[in-house]
């Protein structure tokens, strides 16, 4: 497992259906060992902080193995490291296969797993789609977010090392079908609620879920 890019970017304006909007979508690679703080890599920011950055998302990663399927399936397109505005595009890692509440050697960096990516529409200004988000979700490609718990640096080439497991074994793509509802169940649901890494705006939209008041339809 390792770091294949390091990917930052500040937000910018552009225009989309003739409305400006800030974004901080887009990345792009960058060389050298990049200093991580508990909310951003140096030269990183979020546009809208209310939906993105925060603790609980504070580094995004996108594994490298997920490419070449967007490209088989949107050969127009293009897909430079960072195209999904990950700040890590990693090698060897998976939603189906870490944990919520793994921690993670990442170069000096200690990260620890905390949910899916949901997008937002800026991804359609990304690549000049309106139907990316839908096709992102339907993919199950999320990718995954990260808390920083000891700050560190972090350069491509690095090694990545879990260094524990969550004992409640809920995956990144478990939460993310939950979201969905496609094969969820109420076992798994409540053993979400119990993963102490989930932020608590996701265990109430799970607490609500349980009591019958959000399904969600794609």
């Amino acid at each position: 497992m390792k770091v294949i890019s390091v990917n930052v970017g500040l937000p910018r304006t552009v225009i989309w259906h003739g409305q400006r909007v800030s974004t901080g979508i887009f990345k792009d690679p960058v060389e050298g060992r990049i200093p991580l703080r508990r909310l951003n890599f140096d030269g990183d920011r979020q546009a809208d902080l209310s939906v993105h950055g925060g603790t609980h998302k504070a580094v995004y990663a996108y594994p490298i193995e997920h490419y070449p399927k967007w490209k088989s399936e949107l050969p127009s397109l293009e897909f430079p490291y960072g195209a999904f505005g990950e700040n890590l595009t990693v090698e060897g890692l998976s939603e189906d296969t870490l944990f919520v509440g793994d921690r993670l050697r990442v170069g000096s960096a200690l990260l620890q797993v905390t949910q899916p990516r949901l997008p937002c529409y800026k991804l359609g200004i990304r690549f000049q789609r309106d139907d990316m988000t839908k096709l992102f979700l339907a993919s199950w490609r999320s990718g995954i977010y990260f808390l920083v718990e000891e700050e560190g640096d972090v350069a491509a080439g690095d090694n990545i090392e879990i260094l524990s497991r969550d004992p409640h074994q809920v995956n990144v793509l478990d939460i993310q079908r939950l979201y969905l509802d496609h094969g969820a169940d109420s076992a798994l649901l409540q053993r979400a609620l119990q993963v102490e890494a989930l932020p608590e705006s996701w265990k109430q939209w799970l607490r609500d879920k349980a009591a019958g008041a959000r399904t969600i339809r794609v």
